[in-house]
């Protein structure tokens, strides 16, 4: 071979094994970094270093310790991802397949104190004023700063009839007052009418409306009974109003948009890493399946199942979605329970809607965009305290005193911007249908969209 053939060619062979060489050393590196035993022998390090040297280390167990890592391991991965002892698993279970005996309080750990999320509807939590925000200082007496949320939660349940006080504060409030209240058997009603009632009355107009609060095991019983009651009295139209609910049961909101639909037209998918468990949910076309026009009203708290209702119906054109951007909470959680009784809740795919736009972080964006005052949004919710308008006077010293005027004008004036656009497109529907020669028409969207108003963001 040609000598001036032969160096260009060991040159250019040489160049390639050490490039070879460098990303053989590099994927070793890696592999080195990220090797399950290496990081097992340092974790194992870190663990007898704390029973050794900690202060008290005399007063841990290695099932703390060991139990304290997986709470942290699991908590980095998402919001919504989380280990579970026992006794949390154990809560779970009472939560999603019967009643128990508590108050009925959504709680969680801000700021290191005790504070409501949300008192649950028909509770008596929600019958004796309790309000989301309010801290809980006291259970019986017993500072809640010294005890850990499972903890605080036992204290909350407890057997039916028994009684437990709470030391309660809120801004509003210049210092902490005990309420008394009763345990009950927690059974919450998740579909309400416009009064927070179960009774479902029909306007004039032939137009319905029902609020599902959360997707439960039997909310799907639960509307089928508010639909029959309004189909009865004439309906023509219907709104259901999705605002606040946070979600629930997958099964429920399949079940809740399958009424509304003819057999297999898609309802939700999922779609993970696991790409066998991969499935879509379709209409079963059991039951009755209705098609007067329909509205659906979503805000910033909306999520999870009842975005996948929205999305759902909104991509199939059979609602109008109104109101405001929903929260985006659309992945799946699995429960994966373990040996010893604890379990993981484990984020192992995300929904897509019909159309395959994925909810996750990005929430389902109305087809008309109404937004709302904070000063609306607290009168709809003084609307909905147990006595409603009769405990006007009395809800409202729970409030600023610079705030009382507005509110309880708001109040008396039964004013909803959302409610109120959602009835006069149904409205514009209705007339279009009693034309004659028209096709009874479905809910569209119209091209303007309602001005803005004043609204803080949250």
């Amino acid at each position: 071979m040609n000598k001036r053939l032969i160096y260009p060619l060991f040159i250019a062979a040489l160049v390639a094994y050490v490039g070879l060489g460098a990303k053989l050393f590099q994927l070793s590196a890696a592999d080195e970094r990220d090797d399950p035993y290496q990081q097992l022998e340092l974790f194992t390090r870190v663990l007898e270093r704390v029973r050794k040297d900690y202060v008290d280390g005399e007063q841990l167990t290695y099932k703390d310790l060991i139990q304290g890592a997986m709470k942290g391991m699991l908590s980095t991965l998402d919001p919504h991802s989380e280990f579970m002892t026992v006794s949390k698993f154990n809560e779970l279970k009472e939560d999603t397949e019967g009643t128990y005996g508590g108050v009925g309080l959504q709680v969680h750990v801000k700021d290191g104190m005790l504070t409501v999320i949300a008192p649950m509807e028909d509770t008596p939590a929600f019958e004796a004023g309790i309000l989301p925000g309010d801290q809980i200082l006291k259970i019986n007496g017993k500072p809640t700063d010294r005890v850990g949320m499972g903890d605080a939660v036992k204290l909350l349940r407890g057997e039916p009839k028994s009684k437990v006080t709470l030391s309660v504060i809120r801004p509003s409030l210049n210092e902490p007052k005990d309420i008394s209240l009763t345990r009950e058997d927690i059974r919450v009603y998740t579909v309400k009418d416009q009064n927070n009632h179960r009774d479902f009355p029909i306007s004039t107009d032939g137009l319905g409306y029902v609020r599902i609060t959360q997707f439960a095991e039997k909310t799907d019983e639960e509307l089928e009974s508010a639909l029959v009651k309004l189909e009865k009295q004439g309906l023509e139209g219907l709104v259901i109003d999705l605002r606040g609910n946070p979600g629930g049961l997958l099964d429920q909101a399949v079940a809740v948009s399958e009424k509304f639909l003819p057999k297999g037209k898609p309802i939700v998918s999922t779609e993970g890493r696991n790409r066998a468990a991969d499935q879509q949910r379709k209409a079963s076309g059991k039951g009755k399946v209705r098609s007067y026009p329909l509205v659906l009203l979503i805000n910033g708290g909306s999520a999870s199942a009842s975005e996948i209702v929205a999305g759902c119906l909104q991509d199939l054109e059979r609602a109008v979605v109104i109101g405001e951007q929903s929260f985006g909470k659309g992945s799946v959680q699995n429960i994966l329970p373990l040996n010893d009784g604890s379990a993981l809740r484990l984020t192992t795919a995300k929904y897509y809607t019909p159309s395959h736009k994925v909810i996750h972080e990005r929430g389902i964006s109305p087809n008309i965009v109404v937004p709302i005052t904070d000063e609306d949004e607290a009168a709809i919710q003084l609307r909905r305290m147990p006595g409603g308008t009769n405990s006007i006077e009395d809800t409202l010293r729970l409030y600023p005193v610079a705030q009382q005027s507005r509110l309880r004008e708001l109040v008396l004036a039964d004013a909803d911007p959302q409610l109120e656009r959602a009835m006069d497109l149904l409205k514009g529907v209705r007339l279009l249908a009693k034309r004659p020669g028209s096709k009874a028409p479905r809910a569209e969207a119209p091209p303007q969209e309602t001005k803005p108003t004043e609204k803080t963001q949250q």
